[in-house]
């Protein structure tokens, strides 16, 4: 009779795992943006979430929940029901750097979140003043240690990707070099090229008309590969500085505990969405490139950056700010 009780529950909880999926969505998605308005996160959500809507026959929401470098909002989806109706927005900077930033930030980056797809990769540019006499890698790195202290490397704030790449590349390089954190990226672009600051790890997009001007220089794509947008730079990779990717990137994540199967269906409805002529058009206009992927390649791709970044931000005591 036990044996018999044992095998009805199994039944009853196979037959209710299979009826949700089967029937899911049946009511509006949230999409979570743990970011303000405007930023690449927030147009990600909307215009991914357009074509969703569209693919999965309802509503899709988008909702702000900015704070914290991007913690406020990762946290409100990890504690989200696992029912595959609250997704995230997550960047590089919310999983893979403010864990390591934050001391107590209240989820664990990479147990409380499932993957479900990546979406776009940003490659950056490392691009110098004219008043530095290097015109590539090598030249940048022997100038640097010829002069320790003397080069300086300017972000948009303590802890963030730019700061980062900046503090990656020192090390890696093995120069001295002085951070200088400013308080947004608009306010960095006119003493860089005035050389008040020496060197920037940034979007292409921004850079691109600088650098074609020439006023600034390009040293190399902070990438493992070239930028499928801008394939004339060389990495920094093929420059010597072997393996070095400090690229940011975009994707959709869900609470632990959602169904395989959901997570497959958002999966699936996720790279219907980038196919589309007008999402490809709107990431050339952003500098960002498409980048699908199966949740396991995005859990290897979180893992690889939480460990990467969480070494430089320990080795140079990176704080938030």
């Amino acid at each position: 009779m036990i044996h018999f009780i044992r095998l009805l529950g199994i039944a009853l909880l196979l037959n209710i795992h299979l009826s949700w999926g089967q029937t899911y969505p049946n009511k509006p998605l949230k999409i979570i943006v743990p970011y303000g308005p405007g930023g690449a996160p927030d147009i990600l959500g909307r215009v991914i979430g357009l074509k969703l809507q569209n693919s999965l026959g309802q509503a899709v929401i988008i909702e702000n929940h900015p704070g914290a470098g991007g913690t406020v909002g990762t946290d409100f989806v990890a504690k989200a029901a696992p029912d595959g109706y609250t997704i995230l927005v997550a960047t590089t900077a919310n999983l893979s750097i403010s864990p390591h930033l934050y001391p107590k930030i209240p989820y664990n980056a990479l147990k409380d979140l499932t993957p479900i797809s990546l979406v776009a990769n940003s490659p950056l540019i490392l691009t110098i003043s004219k008043n530095i006499p290097a015109n590539n890698l090598k030249e940048l790195i022997a100038f640097g240690k010829a002069n320790p202290g003397v080069l300086n490397y300017a972000s948009a704030g303590s802890g963030t990707i730019q700061h980062v790449a900046g503090a990656m590349f020192a090390s890696m390089a093995g120069i001295e070099a002085v951070h200088i954190p400013y308080k947004g990226t608009s306010q960095i672009l006119p003493d860089l090229v005035a050389g008040r600051v020496n060197l920037m790890f940034n979007s292409i997009a921004p850079m691109l008309p600088l650098v074609k001007d020439g006023s600034l220089k390009a040293i190399g794509i902070a990438s493992l590969n070239r930028s499928s947008l801008n394939p004339e730079f060389n990495t920094l990779s093929e420059q010597g500085l072997t393996a070095f990717d400090a690229a940011p990137w975009y994707a959709f994540f869900a609470p632990t505990g959602v169904p395989k199967d959901i997570i497959a269906r958002l999966n699936k409805d996720i790279a219907l969405a980038l196919s589309a002529p007008d999402i490809k058009e709107r990431y050339i206009q952003l500098g960002l490139e498409m980048a699908p992927s199966t949740p396991a390649e995005l859990a290897q791709i979180t893992k690889r950056d939480y460990d990467k970044f969480g070494k430089i931000i320990s080795e140079n005591n990176i704080k938030a700010e």
